[in-house]
Order: structure tokens, then sequence, then C-alpha cells
């Protein structure tokens, strides 16, 4: 075949090729690939052939069952299994869950949900609660008395929790306002005291209380704006920069990445954000990709506030299920957000009406390097002969920014050669403070639930608790759940002069109790292993699951705060697979009472040894604010590892070479 010699036509054959291969990819999407604007107008288009009045509150992918992605990944040449929705819409103050088959265009299953909890709050819904206010005389009164202008004032609708009611509630949002004057910080200046309750489905208001005045917190000093800063500022640094002149190394074929040993899938839901699937890693010696892992996400965030008051007492946020997580992504800034090298992904979810928005630059795919090291050596044994192995360590990161209120969640799923993955959420963004008449500390006399960050603005005590979903599958999908502790042991004998030594002791869970962990009590290895499948020298192959930092809830398990949130109160849960299973604060988070739940599923305490199971781990912040926090919040991150134990016969990374050193040359940068 004669090569291509005119440049022009080689341009347009490869944009031809590009057409086809995006069209195909619509057309003959991957079973586990995010729903695309062509499916999601068409499932609006037959839900409201049905019932033309629906609200869409939560539309997404419904998997295939695990099985045929299975078969399927073993031979992708069958046809694709039917592509379907799962729908949770409001019709006639009624929520129903729809299941829509788009091959073959039309509802299969319509289920109307009557127990206790509401679906995710949608944008347009808490816009307009949260316009309300201003169409009430009252409340315009409320702040003229204030001697605030109505026209720096805006208000934000929060979720009201349970407390215990026996009687199943409306739908209601307890909204709260907050004065701007100039100022672009929203949250830091709240105006306290002034209370509406929403009732969302007639959109109207159904209470108002006004209880007391409180000083609005300055405006001063609070603006983050870069171009609002004022001298003097510290030196600036020179610029660092991350260039890759032959092209990054990943390869991204619609929504599957392929990068140095990983091949892994990447999609997006409206409520857990990203969703790493299919992950596996080629093996060298074994000339073939294995998987490690399934389907990774975040399940729910629960974040409670310490303060009592009455304006205060009920703010404890599953923000997953009452927001939506991937809802609430923003666009990543180029440069800022993600380095100069990174490849931007967008995505697309349903509005309240149905129609599909275009959500842009929601994941930057990034390789990273920053002069860690891989592996490395030095031997000095043999004199003026002195050996030396280094190997640099770049990493992939694959990278969403989920705005919840005023805090930023940065999510990074890290992949390394190595085999680990790490995944690590960053939050920064704005505190929630508290209005008070405080201007010093030494005034203080009673509980103020916080520190006082500013004249007037207190930081609210509070918690954050990310529970993710992993369902693992260690080379094959049967496998099991073993903790090994670290034991101390005294020297009883003479054959040493040594008094002690500690071993491993290995325990394998056989039921959803024996997998319950509450890290922080001992040392101990988490270990999710292959029963079926041994290492050359006889080891279970495995993967170590490597917590961060550990934080674990405070409240007591009676709060009604806490019962909501019981998968909390484990760092690590263990549950055999259930497609069902997906949401570790229930399917309905709005109100929800706790029965529904991962820790009312794991009261069934099913059986867990080599079957196919999900690992449940909660990282969790305890939150005290400091003065550095304020105006703005430094990222403070905390993570955990997924890490090869056993997995490969020896270090995989021993025949990695070094990336080719990149010179740049008259560079006077």
């Amino acid at each position: 075949m004669s090569s291509i010699s005119n440049p022009l036509l080689f341009i347009f054959l490869l944009h031809l090729l590009s057409i086809f291969f995006t069209t195909y990819s619509q057309s003959h999407p991957h079973p586990l690939d995010p729903l695309n604007p062509a499916e999601i107008n068409l499932l609006r288009t037959i839900i409201n052939d049905s019932y033309p009045n629906s609200t869409f509150h939560y539309v997404g992918l419904e998997e295939p069952p695990k099985s045929t992605i299975l078969s399927w990944l073993k031979n992708s040449s069958h046809t694709n299994p039917n592509r379907q929705s799962f729908v949770i819409a409001r019709i006639n103050k009624t929520t129903h869950e729809i299941t829509v088959d788009l091959t073959r265009r039309r509802i299969v299953s319509d289920r109307i949900y009557d127990g206790y909890g509401y679906p995710t709050l949608t944008f347009a819904e808490q816009t307009a609660a949260n316009q309300l206010p201003f169409q009430h005389a009252p409340f315009l009164d409320s702040i003229r008395s204030r001697g605030l202008e109505i026209e720096e004032t805006g208000c934000m609708g929060l979720g009201v929790g349970w407390f215990g009611e026996k009687k199943r509630s409306k739908r209601i949002v307890r909204v709260i306002c907050y004065y701007l004057e100039g100022s672009v910080n929203f949250y830091l200046r709240p105006i306290e005291g002034i209370t509406f309750t929403v009732d969302l489905d007639e959109m109207k208001i159904t209470g108002f209380i006004d209880r007391q005045i409180v000083p609005v917190p300055k405006s001063d000093g609070t603006d983050y704006r870069e171009s609002e800063q004022v001298p003097p500022f510290p030196s600036r640094l020179r610029g660092i920069a991350m260039l890759q002149p032959h092209r990054p190394n990943f390869e991204i074929t619609g929504h599957n990445i392929r990068w140095a040993n990983w091949d892994f899938h990447l999609s997006f839901d409206a409520r857990a954000g990203p969703i790493i699937s299919l992950a596996s890693i080629y093996d060298t010696d074994k000339q073939r990709y294995r998987r490690v892992l399934y389907r990774g996400f975040v399940s729910e965030m629960f974040v409670p506030y310490m303060d009592l008051s009455e304006d205060w007492y009920y703010r404890a946020f599953l923000d997953a299920g009452e927001f939506g997580y991937g809802m609430c992504g923003v666009a990543l800034v180029p440069n800022r957000d993600c380095p100069e090298n990174a490849v931007f992904i967008d995505a697309y979810l349903a509005a309240e009406n149905g129609m599909p928005v275009l959500m842009p630059n929601t994941f930057c795919v990034f390789e990273k390097y920053g002069g860690d090291i891989m592996w490395r050596h030095t031997e000095t044994s043999f004199p003026g002969q002195p050996i030396r192995e280094v190997r640099p360590e770049m990493t992939l990161v694959v990278r969403m920014v989920s705005t919840v209120g005023n805090y930023d969640y940065i999510n990074d799923w890290e992949f390394k050669q190595s085999g680990s993955i790490l995944i690590k959420v960053g939050l920064t963004g704005l505190l929630e403070v508290t209005g008070s008449k405080f201007t010093h500390k030494d005034q203080i006399k009673e509980e103020v639930y916080g520190t006082l960050l500013a004249q007037n603005t207190i930081g609210s005590y509070h918690d954050h608790f990310i529970t993710y979903h992993l369902d693992l599958d260690v080379d094959g999908d049967a496998n099991s759940f073993v903790k090994s502790k670290l034991q101390s042991t005294t020297v009883n004998h003479h054959n040493s002069p040594r008094k002690s030594y500690w071993t491993v002791i290995s325990e394998t869970a056989k039921t959803e109790a024996d997998a319950r962990i509450k890290l922080g009590l001992d040392e101990a290895n988490l270990l999710v292993i292959n029963p079926n499948k041994k290492t050359n020298m006889g080891n279970f192959i495995g993967y170590r699951l490597i917590p961060g930092s550990i934080s674990n809830p405070l409240l007591s398990y009676d709060d009604y705060l806490q019962i909501r949130a019981a998968f909390t109160n484990y760092n690590v849960w263990v549950t055999p697979y259930n497609k069902s299973e997906k949401w570790a604060g229930g399917l309905y988070a709005d109100q929800s009472r706790g029965d529904d739940t991962l820790a009312s599923w794991s009261l069934r305490n099913r059986k867990i040894e080599n079957k196919d199971i999900v690992v449940w781990y909660t990282m969790g912040f305890h939150h005290v604010p400091y003065q550095e926090d304020f105006p703005m919040m430094p990222t403070l991150t905390n993570g955990f590892e997924l890490r090869p134990a056993n997995f490969f016969d020896r270090n995989p990374m021993l025949k990695v070479k070094s990336p080719q050193h990149v010179k740049f040359t008259n560079c006077s940068c």
C-alpha cells in the first residue's frame, strides 16, 4: 500500500476517522458508559409520554448485572446488553422509580416509593425556594429593621434531617440568608436568627421565624479573589512547568483509559461523581491483564455540625444523597485545577425537566511527576565500584472537583505502576460560620460550638465522613477479607536473649459481622485475597487496604444524626455483592431515618468468605477551625491506598525503564 503524501488529504482522513469513531461509540457504547445526550433525550420523551408533568430528580445508567458485564468482557464481539436507565421522578407529589429500556424504547418498570425519605433535591427547586423570601413581607421588614439592604441579601435552602418524628413529613427545606454588601464571600456573612420553612411540592413558605438580632460579620478581609488583593504580597515564585512534547503516555478511547500497565473505565454519575470500573493491571510475567477493581466510587458523605442552637442543630448533611455529589461537579480551570499537560473530559446530566445539560471540563486526566522515587538503592559493599539504581515515579491522576455549598472537594484517583491505587479527597473552600456578638475570645464565657475566627464570626466545629463503595475483584470475583493483627509476644524460652517480638495473626472473616472494623484500636493489615489462587511461593494473591489518618464518629449511636449515618459507625464494612446496595446512606437520603443504610443491610450478617464481596471504607475529618482557615481554607487532604499484597510474584517495576529525559535548549524563561 502506498503512503499518503498529501498532508491535507491525511488530515481529512483523520477527521473522517474521528467522526466515525465518535458516531460508533455513541451508537455502540460500552455497557458501563454514562448516558449520552441522545439517550437522556430519549428517556425524557418516553417518560413524558406517560407522565407529562414529571420532575427528574435522578437520572443514571441502570447498569447491567455484573455477570452480564463479565461475560461481555470475555467476548466483547457479542451483542451489547440492552441500554437501560434508572430514573427517580416526582409525579403529582409522588416518587416514582422508573426503569427505561433505551434499546427497546419503552418503560419496563414503574414503582411508586412510599417509604421514608425523599430523592435528591434539584437545582431548579432549590433556586425557586431561595427566591421565595423576597416576596414575603415579614422578611423584608426584618431585613430593614437590621439596617440591611434587601438588594444585598441572598438565601439558601438546607435539608432538615430527622429527629424522631413518627409521621412522614412533607418535602421541606429550611432557608437561611446571608448578606453580601459588595462582597462575593456569601457564606462568611450569615444573617442569624431568620429561618424559613418551605414546602417544596407546593413551593410556598409554611413557616417564618425571626428570633434575634446578632451582628452580621464584617466583610473586611473576606474577599478571596486574586484581583482584589492589595499589597504587601509575599515573593512571587518563578513558574514550574510539566511539559510532554511527545504527547501524554495515556490513551482515552470513549470512556476507557489505558496508561502504562493500567486499563480502566471512567464514567460519571449525578450522585456519585466519578466511577472507576474494570481497573486491571498488566502482569508482564503472566503476559495478561489481571483485574483489581470492578467498580469504585463515593457512596455517601456525612457532614454533621456541632452547634446545638435552634438555627443550627439540624445541620447534618448527606451530601451525595441530598444534593448529588456529581451534580455539584464544577468546570476545572486549566493550569490551575489541573496542570498544563492535562486532558479534559466533559460530562452530561439531566436537568429537572429531563433535558441533557453539558458539564464542561468535569474531569481532568494527567500524568504527575513531582520528584518522587519509585524505588532506588545504592550498593556500597564493593570498594571503588558503587552501584546506584533509581527509578523516578510517574503516576496517572483522574480528578474531579465537587462544590457542595461552601466546600470544594477535590477528588483524585491516582494510579501507580507498582499496582497501587491512591484515593484522595482534598477539602478547601469556605467554612460554615455563625454570626456572634463576640469580638474577642476573652469575652466568651459559654459554649459557642466553634472557634472565634474574626470579629462576630465563629467557625463551627464539624465532621466530614466520606464513604467509598469498593467492589474489589482481586484476580477474580470470588474473594475473602482477611484481618492480620500484629501481636506482641513475650519470649519465655532461653534460646534467645530477646524478651519480646511481634508476629502476624491472620483471621478470615466468614460473615459481615466478622469484618466490621473500627480502626485505631489495634495494629492490623487489612487484605482482600483470592483464596482460589496462590503465588509461586504459595501465598494467597491479594490487595491491601492501607488507611490514611483515622477519625471515628464522636456522636452517640442513639443521636438522630448518627442513626441516619450509622454507616460511619465502623471504618470498614464488608458485604456480599448486591447490585441494589450502592448508596451507604440509602437510596432516599433527604429526611431519611436510617432504615435503608449499609448498617441495616449488614444486620443480615451474610456469609462473605470466598464470595463476590464489596469493601466499604470511610475516611474522616474532625474539623476544628483555625484562623488560617479564614476567609479561604487551604486544602486539607486525606486518603487511603489499595496496594498489591502478594498479587505479583516479585516487584513488577523491576524492569521499568526511566522516562526519556527531555532537554529544553535556549530557554531563558
